[in-house]
């Protein structure tokens, strides 16, 4: 039988989109998961998070939906400023970041493919870090003030036209079962141990994207409730 985690008087919830604090191109579904820029433009595509997040908490996406018609893509990054549902500009980068208690990067064109997952989180010193497809990691910002609540922010820019918030621990895709600890070659984590073998075995492809199964790594699942209660995120360099 499938476990069901229960959290804690002091858990924050799941990571969705803030319903009202968006830009006017902006289109919200999959409840709050999926933010999508609608019509013939690269800008008015930013996000917030509903909630805070804790220092080392990860931000995991997808990008869902991609054109060519456009240069750039995704930008990523934290607020001190709770989101509203005042008026936003076009742009996180300059028009927000210009400003004190706004701090963001660009992902690399190259790494913002339709598919690619995306992390992004603030170390305890301050670092935007963003790690592409489990393998590669960027520093892209420093200097983030981590004293106070933080709310992640996203535009969707240029070539990145939406993009898909995922469950940093999400089951298995074959059994549905188990937790996706196995980290695949290609940088999909979406197979258990067990199911890994088998793939591994038998068909030798991804699941998801249909690559070949060359290696295995194998994650340790991540701790839900620390992660997203408050009080039990550990300090690290």
């Amino acid at each position: 039988m499938k476990s069901v985690h229960v959290c804690g008087p002091t858990c924050l919830g799941p990571i969705t989109f803030h319903a009202a604090a968006k830009g006017t191109k902006v289109s919200l579904s999959l409840g709050d998961r999926r933010a999508e820029r609608v019509g013939n433009t690269f800008k008015n595509g930013l996000v917030f998070s509903s909630r805070p997040l804790l220092v080392k908490e990860r931000v995991c996406l997808r990008v869902d939906r991609s054109t060519q018609h456009w240069h750039g893509a995704l930008r990523v990054g934290f607020t001190a400023f709770k989101p509203t549902c005042q008026p936003l500009p076009p742009f996180a980068i300059p028009d927000l970041t210009n400003k004190p208690g706004y701090w963001a990067g660009l992902v690399p064109t190259a790494h913002a493919f339709l598919g690619s997952e995306l992390q992004f989180w603030v170390t305890s010193c301050g670092r935007l870090m963003l790690e592409v497809l489990g393998r590669t990691q960027i520093c892209l910002q420093e200097g983030i003030d981590v004293t106070g609540p933080l709310w992640a922010m996203i535009d969707v820019y240029g070539q990145s036209s939406a993009v898909l918030l995922l469950d940093p621990d999400e089951d298995c895709v074959v059994c549905l079962e188990r937790k996706a600890q196995i980290l695949l070659w290609c940088g999909h984590q979406c197979l258990c141990l067990r199911c890994a073998v088998r793939v591994s075995l038998e068909c030798k492809k991804c699941p998801l994207c249909r690559q070949t199964v060359e290696g295995l790594t194998v994650r340790e699942p991540a701790d839900t409730c620390a992660r997203k209660c408050v009080g039990t995120d550990k300090e690290s360099t």
